[in-house]
């Protein structure tokens, strides 16, 4: 019977198209919609992980305990050993050393005395390494307001508003006044290649950021780093996998006796992030359901209105004998195979539009004149499983319910009524 429904389907047009088209249009805007909600409510995740806490962080297990106030006391040592090991032991994810660090920034006057002076925060990353991803990681060239990019050793970027504060420009010496990596006083030169703005005020306030090798000199951190940071090579965060990875590692690496061993923490293992991961998610889902809900009723609809203009044919079947069960399950059969074929043909449309969407983005930089390193200028989606079958929800579920609450009209159907109802 299924093959002669659907060659039934096949050969008139006028009963299959049409729900076909609609079927196919209302699963290809849910997937696509599941799939932009899935990357933009991600977005503000990779923003934190790209500029702090990594899909993954690997310190020493005393660093872990106290990262609030960036201690280089309690740095990882032998640190290009240790990226080696984590490259072979998880090839799937990018790793990158960086260096926190606290101190005072001294701007001097033409006669090298002390014009003016700030409290800084600073971050030691890979600018100058043609491999290193760092500068695009953390957008640092579309927020450059003033100078340039580094470009060799010595030169650091300043916030915008700190130099503004300190009366520097780039090209101008300033020096670094802090605490080495074993407690002693340093002092080091560096030279303002540019400024930045990060569009938030704590970092705005006073902020650098230097090669990680003139930090190592700076410090006295010979092959040292604060924390080495993994990012996942699909470019999402997937807190499963990362649980998974951290897990594995801290199997291999960590015991109860020695603060400096090295642990490895998930971006949801870090501070609040875990509850925003929750939360995202949660939200993610929330608003999916409220839209696959509506194109459910859409779709719903559809199969309704479907079944009641089908009365005049289903009177004809009737008056010829066939039976009302008959009727009504063929009627259901049918709504299942347009279903099957406008899911599959719906799924197939959002996910490459939502591929389209991941790979090349939404460019909204226009929009974000004068924005920051926190913010990103790109809208992406993210494909994640329930995409390839979200849409069968909507599409098959609500389309065949509609037409078995139409087809509940046909039991009702008179036969004596029938050949009035098709004279008139």
């Amino acid at each position: 019977m299924i093959k002669f429904l659907i060659k039934g389907l096949w050969r008139d047009k006028s009963r299959s198209r049409l729900p076909i088209i609609v079927v196919t249009i209302g699963v290809t805007l849910t997937v696509l919609m599941h799939a932009y909600i899935t990357g933009f409510m991600g977005d503000t995740i990779e923003m934190n992980a790209r500029f702090t806490n990594g899909h993954i962080k690997v310190m020493s297990a005393a660093y872990a305990e106290n990262m609030d106030q960036m201690p280089v006391d309690l740095a990882l040592m032998n640190v290009e050993e240790l990226i080696t090991s984590l490259r072979d032991g998880y090839p799937e994810t990018e790793w990158a050393a960086r260096i926190k660090f606290g101190g005072l920034i001294d701007a001097p006057d033409s006669r090298g005395e002390t014009r003016s002076q700030g409290p800084a925060m600073g971050f030691g990353i890979d600018l100058l390494s043609s491999q290193s991803r760092e500068t695009q990681r953390l957008n640092l060239e579309k927020a450059l307001r003033q100078g340039k990019m580094p470009s060799g050793p010595g030169e650091i970027l300043l916030s915008d508003a700190f130099a503004t504060k300190l009366k520097v420009a780039p090209g101008d010496t300033v020096t670094l006044i802090g605490s080495s990596m074993n407690g002693s006083m340093t002092m080091y030169n560096f030279i303002v290649a540019g400024t930045i703005s990060f569009g938030v005020e704590i970092m705005d306030r006073g902020t650098i950021i230097a090669d990680i090798s003139d930090v190592r000199m700076a410090l006295d951190m010979p092959d040292a780093a604060g924390e080495i940071l993994g990012f996942m090579n699909t470019g999402f965060y997937d807190n499963t996998k990362a649980l998974e990875i951290a897990g594995d590692f801290n199997r291999k690496y960590l015991t109860d006796t020695d603060e400096y061993d090295p642990v490895m923490k998930s971006l949801s293992q870090q501070g609040n992030m875990g509850q925003y991961v929750a939360m995202s998610e949660i939200w993610s889902m929330y608003v999916s359901l409220i839209f696959i809900f509506a194109m459910s009723l859409v779709l719903w609809n559809a199969g309704l209105l479907g079944g009641l203009r089908r009365y005049g044919e289903v009177g004809i079947r009737l008056a010829m004998g066939e039976e009302k069960g008959h009727v009504y399950r063929s009627m259901i059969w049918e709504s299942v195979i347009i279903g099957l074929v406008g899911s599959v043909l719906g799924t197939a449309l959002g996910i490459f539009f939502a591929w389209l969407i991941q790979t090349y983005g939404i460019n909204i930089s226009g929009m974000m004149r004068g924005a920051s390193v926190m913010l990103p200028d790109t809208i992406r989606a993210r494909i994640s499983p329930p995409d390839f079958y979200i849409g069968f929800i909507p599409g098959l579920i609500s389309t065949v319910l509609g037409t078995m609450l139409s087809g509940i009209g046909i039991y009702k159907r008179q036969t004596a009524r029938l050949f009035k109802e098709l004279e008139a």
